[in-house]
């Protein structure tokens, strides 16, 4: 028997019984468009912790003070004041792969000016700070070199910091004060949005990092060293480097651990969509169930096709029909199911996802490969359930298929 033929009796009968078809692709829709609404929200997750990430800057390798063991006790990034200027300018002088070196120190203060007052974090960064970031100013200019060796009182404010204490005018060469000391506002930085933390960047307020060591916070130490490696290839290079080098210079022996923590961008990025790739793993596998049960309710409703449809197929197979066509009829029922509901299960997942983003403004992300798969599952799903109910159908032994009532 021709396919063409084959293939019109087997819509015929899907049409003959269009209620229970469409129940029976039910299940297959469902499937198919959870599996792809939550992939969706998983990639979307990802890919949001990845644009944070990249918010970091190009080639960083950030380097903290602390992780050291004392008496049993362990210690936290920035737990101890184990770093000083000193290193940060002998790791920009002595490890040749390295372009960019801004030592990092940290405060939260309340700043004041125009009458407005707001509680905000104090960065004390050097010049390169915003080149290592990759963070344009939106207005103004960045301080200097001169400025960090005269400890200047000059500053960089963020949006969030411009909003609130200037919200009607350009902030740029006007006095803001922390700890009552005026500082004068060069420029304004362009919006960042949030961190990897889920902390907001643009809530800052940056200093050169002498200013903020003599002027503010009295201290000696630093909090960080924030550096950029030439390449991404060369960036463990440049850990390991700036690793020597250190332990060097805190004449720390063979034997005892290191006073700082490094930190690679790849480290990071790979820490925090580590989560992000297990939930979209674990979203789709739960998913992927609604799918399997599609699939045993299309077996089960072949099965019955099959009992309800004997005394038909023993007639055609008694007027010269092969196993293989019945085989192939049953079979392309079921597939053509599966392939219907996956199709309309594709259109309900990408809706559901854009639907989820709009009214809980989550990120979704839905991909060409998720939407691909999850059809050629759903195919599969129909082939794999559906053979059986076809290999009963066509093992009829046409004698007693034409006897059954």
């Amino acid at each position: 028997m021709r396919i063409s033929a084959t293939l019109r009796m087997a819509f015929r009968a899907l049409r003959r019984n269009k209620l229970r078809s469409t129940l029976t692709a039910l299940g297959i829709i469902i499937g198919v468009g959870a599996v792809i609404a939550m992939v969706g929200i998983g990639n979307g997750a990802k890919s949001q912790v990845e644009a944070q990430i990249a918010s970091l800057g190009q080639n960083v390798v950030l380097i903290f003070a602390g992780n050291w063991n004392s008496g049993g006790v362990r210690s936290g990034w920035g737990g101890a004041g184990t770093l000083v200027v000193d290193d940060a300018l002998a790791v920009a002088r002595e490890v040749p792969a390295v372009t960019c070196v801004s030592p990092e120190v940290r405060d939260r203060d309340q700043v004041l000016a125009n009458g407005q007052n707001w509680n905000t974090q104090i960065l004390g960064e050097g010049p390169d700070y915003l080149q290592i970031r990759d963070w344009p100013l939106d207005s103004g200019a960045m301080f200097t070199d001169q400025d960090v060796r005269g400890t200047t009182k000059v500053c960089i404010i963020g949006k969030t910091v411009a909003n609130q204490l200037f919200p009607d005018e350009d902030p740029v060469g006007q006095t803001l004060r922390i700890r009552d000391i005026p500082f004068k506002v060069l420029g304004v930085l362009h919006p960042k949005g949030l961190s990897v933390m889920n902390t907001d960047q643009d809530d800052v307020v940056l200093v050169p990092y002498t200013s903020l060591m003599k002027r503010i916070s009295k201290r000696t130490n630093i909090n960080s060293v924030i550096v950029q490696s030439s390449s991404s290839a060369a960036a463990l290079q440049v850990q390991m480097a700036i690793s020597d080098l250190l332990r060097q210079r805190h004449r720390l022996g063979p034997n005892r651990d290191d006073d700082f923590t490094i930190r690679g961008q790849q480290e990071i990025a790979d820490a925090f969509t580590a989560t992000s790739r297990i939930m979209t793993v674990l979203l789709g596998a739960i998913a992927s169930v609604s799918l399997i049960v599609g699939g045993i309710g299309i077996m089960n409703i072949m099965l019955v096709s099959v009992t309800e449809r004997t005394r038909e197929i023993g007639i055609r197979m008694a007027v010269g029909a092969h196993g293989s066509d019945i085989l192939l009829q049953f079979l392309i029922e079921a597939i053509t199911l599966s392939s219907l509901g996956g199709m309309i299960g594709i259109a309900l997942g990408i809706g559901s996802a854009k639907l989820l983003s709009a009214l809980a403004g989550w990120p979704t992300l839905v991909s060409p490969t998720s939407v691909v798969l999850a059809f050629l599952f759903s195919a599969a799903v129909g082939v794999f359930f559906g053979f059986y109910p076809a290999r009963k159908a066509s093992n009829l032994d046409p004698i007693d298929a034409l006897r059954y009532e």
